[in-house]
């Protein structure tokens, strides 16, 4: 899908049997990133799933406190994103780059242990991690553009995170096993993710490919990628709209803890059934993810994109509403998981064809910075609100967060006279 807003920009370069990769469903790189994020997400969502509970309930860390912990989850490290971008085209080793990020964020997780109950010291852990992702992001993303028709985009990032969303359904419930098994020892949790994660990044290595057969190919001759170059994409009238947008829709976003927190708060769950808070939300990404992908190839990825933040818009209603009990618990996680899976790989497929090839690993973590740069100011904010006006006006004043931001992405993204562009050009 192209927004009607942009011009079409010129095709990736064929690569050779693009008849017999139009009978495939994704490619095998695509294949072989979904089982690494696959295996990282079961590493990095053990961590997650009880990650707010020991930091609220064990530290008893204040709703602001863990609001910066949160942001710095995941937008502290975001400019560093389009450092990974940029070294990532230059050097023209996108593969590289991702497994450092990967190898990052596994070593991160022994810090845990070292970290005990200092908070600046967790704090730097989880900037670690969250740097190893933002690092990893989008030369793993700009590698499933490349193995990938334009046309089929949507479907191949639904596959992704299809996949990616396995792993985030199985972490929790692994980090439920571990303690079940050995109690409330979180230290059995960190070092059962440690070892996880260095198997994903173990399978990057043997499986995934820089240049998978039959796709776009970069000649020797072509120019290196220069600074001015890759900052000269902010210059571009569809790739700047394309940052505000997604800068604009992290706003939105409060994150899983805060949610999660609301639930638990709620419902009064058990301590020892939060992690599988989690599960729910995965469950229904992974159900979602692959059709969600297919729908917007065929009716538009902007649609998509707009229905998923409408269901998160819906969700922080439920969440100060009047429904209570299993119902609130149930369709709270489902709609929290149509809108991960409606958005997530979405948004990049939506951003992909605007890019130049050369130039889609620094677009694409422009975009991501964005978006992550928004979050840590959306976290910090809503952990004030909560403290300020308590919970429940909190997640009201998001609700309407999403309605405003809603607005503005239309305006943004789509034209006057016609909405979006519906058809996939070909």
């Amino acid at each position: 899908m192209y927004l009607s807003t942009v011009s079409r920009p010129a095709a990736d370069p064929p690569g050779p049997g693009p008849r017999r990769r139009r009978f495939a469903l994704v490619s095998g790189n695509v294949v072989a990133l979904g089982t690494v994020s696959l295996i990282t997400d079961v590493s990095a969502e053990m961590v997650a799933a009880v990650l707010p509970l020991y930091l609220v309930l064990g530290l008893q860390l204040s709703p602001v406190a863990f609001g910066v912990l949160d942001g710095v989850h995941t937008g502290a490290t975001a400019l560093l994103r389009v450092v990974g971008g940029f070294a990532a085209d230059r050097f023209r080793r996108r593969k590289l780059i991702a497994g450092i990020g990967y190898t990052l964020s596994a070593v991160a997780k022994l810090g845990l242990l070292l970290a005990g109950r200092s908070i600046p010291a967790i704090g730097a852990v989880i900037a670690v991690d969250r740097l190893g992702k933002g690092v990893r992001s989008a030369p793993r993303d700009a590698l499933i553009t490349l193995s990938t028709p334009p046309e089929a985009l949507g479907r191949a990032f639904g596959v992704h995170r299809a996949m990616d969303s396995v792993g985030a359904f199985l972490g929790p419930l692994a980090a439920f096993a571990v303690l079940l098994v050995v109690g409330q020892s979180y230290d059995a949790v960190f070092v059962t993710s440690f070892c996880v994660a260095a198997l994903a990044v173990v399978v990057l290595v043997l499986f995934v490919r820089e240049r998978p057969d039959g796709g776009p190919t970069e000649g020797p001759s072509e120019p290196t990628v220069s600074v001015r170059e890759a900052f000269g994409l902010l210059r571009s009238k569809p790739a700047r709209r394309l940052v505000l947008a997604a800068a604009m829709l992290g706003l939105a976003t409060i994150g899983d803890g805060f949610v999660y927190l609301l639930l638990q708060r709620r419902e009064d769950l058990g301590l020892r059934w939060f992690p599988l808070l989690a599960v729910g939300t995965s469950l229904a990404y992974l159900l979602l993810a692959a059709p969600l992908g297919v729908l917007a190839d065929r009716i538009g990825r902007l649609p998509v994109v707009i229905g998923g933040y409408t269901a998160l818009g819906v969700t922080y209603l439920l969440l100060a509403g009047p429904v209570d009990g299993w119902p609130l618990i149930a369709l709270t996680l489902a709609l929290y998981g149509a809108f991960y899976a409606a958005t997530d790989g979405v948004l990049i497929a939506l951003a992909g064809p605007v890019l130049p090839a050369r130039l889609r690993t620094t677009g694409i973590a422009l975009v991501q910075t964005g978006q992550a740069l928004a979050y840590l100011v959306s976290s910090v904010l809503f952990g004030l609100a909560w403290q300020a006006w308590g919970p429940e006006n909190a997640i009201r004043a998001a609700a309407v967060a999403v309605a405003g931001v809603l607005v503005g992405t239309l305006l943004l993204l789509a034209s006057p006279s016609r909405l979006i562009n519906r058809k996939v050009p070909r």
